[in-house]
């Protein structure tokens, strides 16, 4: 099924006058979207339910101000980074633990284990390298590069569409963006024998 942009309008129309089902429709269509976003910026199943979960709260108190100068798509994408650069200012805010620390119990020391998903097929095992080092060279760009980068590589939202949802001059998303290819770059060509960057 097709999501036009005259379906979103009367979903919203809808909402607006009180209509509940038609927030719980404009939901489900856009739902899966929203969390491969936030998965994208997160890599975290849990963290990226509560982004969206946050973002649909925010856009339902906010649905009755919103008046379809946008497509809802490029809303929703500005509340969604709105919502994932919320969590990390949490997170900065909180202690963390170390994972190789050792756990106090009495009479002993426990060490922790964390279980290694990177294991994968022989045949695989290259191709699953190189994607987890992309994925953790872009866990290492500023929040703003990486919400830009999975905008426009992965969404595949143009320009202006990046610069409606971050609301930022045009002009600056393209420089931000060529800084973050820039960024990643780098990070990418420390890793020689995955990668052979020119």
């Amino acid at each position: 099924m097709t999501h036009g942009l005259s379906d979103d309008a009367v979903l919203i129309r809808r909402c607006q006058q009180g209509d509940r089902a038609a927030f719980d429709d404009l939901v489900r269509r856009h739902e899966k979207r929203a969390y491969q976003y936030a998965y994208r910026l997160t890599s975290n199943g849990e963290e990226a339910a509560d982004i969206v979960a946050d973002a649909f709260i925010r856009i339902y108190n906010a649905l009755q101000n919103f008046r379809s100068q946008s497509a809802f798509t490029t809303w929703m994408y500005r509340i969604l980074t709105n919502c994932y650069l919320d969590l990390r200012k949490k997170e900065k805010s909180r202690p963390t633990v170390s994972l190789d620390a050792s756990l106090q119990s009495p009479g002993n020391d426990l060490e922790r284990q964390v279980e290694d998903e990177s294991a994968g097929p022989d045949e695989e095992a290259e191709k699953h390298a190189r994607e987890k080092a992309v994925q953790d060279a872009i866990l290492k760009l500023p929040e703003y590069q990486r919400a830009m980068l999975v905008m426009y590589h992965v969404e595949m939202l143009s320009y202006e569409q990046i610069a409606e949802s971050l609301d930022l001059p045009l002009g600056t998303v393209k420089s931000r963006l060529n800084r973050a290819r820039l960024s990643l770059r780098e990070l990418l060509a420390q890793d020689e024998e995955l990668f052979q960057l020119d």
